[in-house]
């Protein structure tokens, strides 16, 4: 959610923002007109209430001559008062949703246009050349079901397409994934959190998850929950409607499990473990002061890279554009690792800048010097997830089909550096 006060002041910068996501900037100033509304209605109804305040205590005051008149008054102020409190409330209710319609203002710098104008910020890593190696790579679901790590068959007679089974290997390998991730969260400072993976509406809506893409996300009506596609959600309400000290950062690392209704992808990776339904993640989430986010940002970005390091994954970092950002970020960079048998960059983590945004819709805020309070600002991170074997497999895969441990994740899978077949 936007500061009010600042878009009255800056709506250009507000619609120079929706511009560059490709939104509709009118939203701008029919924000500002509905928040014009809202004040002018309710000083009305505070001058009726005031003046039916004047003349109720007058009653007691008049002659009894006088009185009747003063009476009917009062009632016919009373009923005025009843009227412009609910075209009060009306003007709100029609302003919060309007406001809610507004995306985050983009951080300046960030490439304007959609999916394909990212900037591509660096490349880390060498790719392999499989062919120079004599031999054609297997895919990640070949090499997974040769490892008897992943089932996709009795995944889908189970529960439906996308889904699966992570089976021996598999489950030691992305329990290693995960270990490893929290293991570097801890050791920068982050508390380790295992979150619920069911949420309120006002939670879900208080991220910005029920925009746009609510589509994606699996409600359970019985109970008016939904199923979390990310611990960012859960992290957030953490600290909802709270003030907090964030004079040094709060860094939580969340585990969960995260589900994904997957709606719109059709025919998009669809073989194997790349697009699923349910997955495992660890999440970095931040609050901060909204001074220190940019900085934040970088920071969360670099530990990213550091446990890409460990996977041993070739990659890319891009500073994703604005219309691909989600109605929460101001900016975000996403890590691409390479897919041999696809030969292209696949997403693998993602970091977001989320400034106030999320904050201030979720009523969690600090204290400033000068007094009262303002909303903190907050950011997330993708620290490892289940997608990453995809990468794992195809990358550090060997001409007899067997795949190689990354030398970091060994300790977490009882010292075992290769992933044999299983004949």
């Amino acid at each position: 959610m936007i500061d009010l006060r600042w878009l009255r002041d800056n709506p250009e910068a507000a619609k120079a923002s929706q511009r560059a996501r490709g939104a509709d900037e009118s939203l701008v100033d029919r924000v500002i007109a509905a928040d014009e509304a809202r004040r002018t209605t309710l000083a009305s109804f505070e001058a009726a209430r005031a003046e039916q305040k004047d003349v109720s205590r007058s009653v007691g005051k008049a002659s009894p001559e006088e009185r009747p008149a003063i009476l009917e008054r009062a009632k016919a102020l009373a009923e005025n008062v009843k009227a412009l409190e609910s075209e009060a409330n009306t003007r709100a209710e029609e302003l919060g949703n309007l406001q809610y319609e507004l995306e985050n203002i983009v951080i300046e710098g960030v490439p304007a246009g959609g999916a394909d104008d990212f900037r591509v910020i660096k490349h880390v890593g060498e790719v392999r050349d499989f062919a120079s190696e004599g031999f054609e790579p297997l895919d990640h679901l070949d090499l997974g079901e040769r490892l008897r790590a992943i089932d996709v068959k009795r995944g889908a007679k189970v529960s439906g397409s996308r889904f699966y089974y992570l089976t021996g290997v598999g489950a030691r390998l992305e329990l290693a994934l995960l270990t490893s991730a929290l293991e570097l969260a801890v050791a920068h400072g982050f508390t380790p959190i295992i979150t619920p993976t069911l949420v309120s509406p006002d939670t879900m809506r208080g991220t910005g998850f029920l925009g746009a893409h609510a589509d994606e996300v699996y409600h359970l009506p019985a109970d008016d929950l939904y199923l979390t596609g990310t611990s960012e959600v859960a992290l957030a309400g953490y600290h909802a409607d709270e003030i907090i000290d964030v004079s040094s950062p709060l860094r939580y690392a969340g585990w969960s499990t995260c589900y994904r209704r997957e709606a719109g992808s059709h025919g998009r990776d669809t073989r194997g473990i790349i697009r699923v339904h349910q997955f495992n993640k660890v999440e970095m989430f931040v609050f901060t002061t909204q001074e220190d986010s940019e900085s934040e940002h970088e920071r969360l970005l670099a530990w990213e890279e550091e446990m890409l390091a460990r996977a041993e994954l070739p990659y890319r970092v891009i500073d994703v554009a604005a219309g691909d950002l989600g109605s929460s970020a101001a900016r975000k960079f996403d890590c691409e690792a390479w897919l041999p048998t696809q030969q292209r960059w696949m997403e693998v983590t993602s970091t977001s800048n989320c400034t106030s945004f999320q904050a201030r819709r979720l009523g969690i805020r600090e204290r400033v010097e000068e007094g009262g309070t303002r909303p903190v600002a907050t950011l997330n991170g993708t620290l490892a997830t289940t997608r990453w074997m995809v990468a794992m497999l195809e990358n550090h895969q060997q001409p007899d089909g067997s795949v190689r441990v990354p030398e970091a994740l060994r300790p977490f899978m009882g010292g075992l550096e290769v992933m044999e077949p299983v004949a």
